[in-house]
């Protein structure tokens, strides 16, 4: 198969000063794209900044002779989104692809986590994605192309402790994504999702140990996430920023060598003309039974429905 490339493309990866988000600009780097590096170089909490790392990933770019640039702003802040977006246009002419990778760790309990820290996360992962896509998608429209990789997380289906916060704005992104996707389609505009599982900062050891509750040294050595090496992820995140790529709407978790389509299913479930809570409780093996369940679409009925009704006004 030809090399899938991006030449000619301009792309934004935020967060891409460390981790997923460098190996996700080096990738695209190395296939031709010219990228804006974003990086307000925050904590883990997403406290401070340094503008360092982005700076850093630009010089390893141009060093292996590709084209990038630093931009040291916050996602969390529309101000900040839309002066990223402006970077890709002022330094490149153009905004192809927006990879939404910027994210912050701040385990705990529910009880235990103020809200000031529950605003931060949805601030960076879900406000902070809906921001630097609205900002490039008029101009995606404007040029009837775009690709926007959101990034997803597997905690948003309940599978991770203390991370209630996390989970939740993971689980906001996964909706924006579908929804966005499902707008696009009349524009050209593919929106689709990667659930990365990578050794980053994000599941460094002082993380994984307070989320689980076990000895800092129990990671230290980094043993247990060794195959979960950051690049392992962007191969998955290139090919839906490609322009081969038909998909949207689509989450692909991404790690370890390994990516895995995530669907959403709905079963048959139960019918009554007569519903009552002892139906409903009465029926629950029914209800629970995923046997020949349907794949829910981003192409609705609804959207179908609304689809048609424009087509059939446009030729009337």
């Amino acid at each position: 198969m030809e090399q899938l490339r991006f030449d000619g493309r301009s792309a934004i990866v935020t967060g891409a000063g460390r981790g997923v988000g460098r190996a996700h600009a080096l990738l695209l780097a190395s296939r031709g794209a010219k990228v804006v590096v974003a990086d307000i170089g925050g904590s883990l909490a997403g406290t401070g900044s340094d503008a360092g790392p982005a700076h850093e990933v630009v010089a390893e770019i141009e060093a292996a002779g590709g084209q990038a640039v630093a931009c040291h702003a916050s996602v969390a802040e529309e101000t900040g989104a839309a002066s990223i977006v402006q970077t890709a246009l002022d330094a490149f002419g153009s905004v192809d692809i927006v990879v939404n990778n910027a994210g912050i760790a701040d385990p705990d309990w529910f009880e235990d986590i103020s809200s000031e820290r529950i605003r931060r996360m949805i601030d960076v992962h879900y406000l902070g994605s809906v921001y630097v896509a609205q900002a490039a998608w008029r101009h995606m429209a404007a040029a009837g192309y775009g690709r926007i990789v959101n990034t997803c997380s597997e905690a948003m289906l309940g599978m991770v402790p203390k991370a209630v916060p996390y989970g939740a704005a993971k689980g906001a992104v996964l909706s924006f994504t579908r929804e966005a996707a499902l707008e696009g389609a009349r524009l050209g505009i593919r929106v689709n999702a990667v659930a990365p599982r990578a050794d980053t900062r994000l599941s460094g050891p002082a993380i994984m140990a307070k989320t689980y509750d076990v000895a800092e040294e129990m990671f230290a050595d980094g043993s247990i996430m060794a195959q979960f090496k950051p690049e392992l992820v962007s191969p998955a995140m290139a090919y839906l920023a490609h322009e081969s790529c038909s998909m949207s709407g689509e989450v692909l978790i991404s790690g370890g060598g390994q990516v895995m389509r995530l669907g959403l299913f709905v079963n048959e479930g139960i019918t009554s003309e007569d519903l009552t809570p002892e139906v409903v409780a009465l029926s629950v093996d029914r209800l629970m039974d995923m046997t020949g369940a349907s794949e829910s679409k981003v192409e609705t009925l609804a959207g179908e429905a609304v689809s048609a009704a424009r087509d059939e006004a446009g030729t009337a």
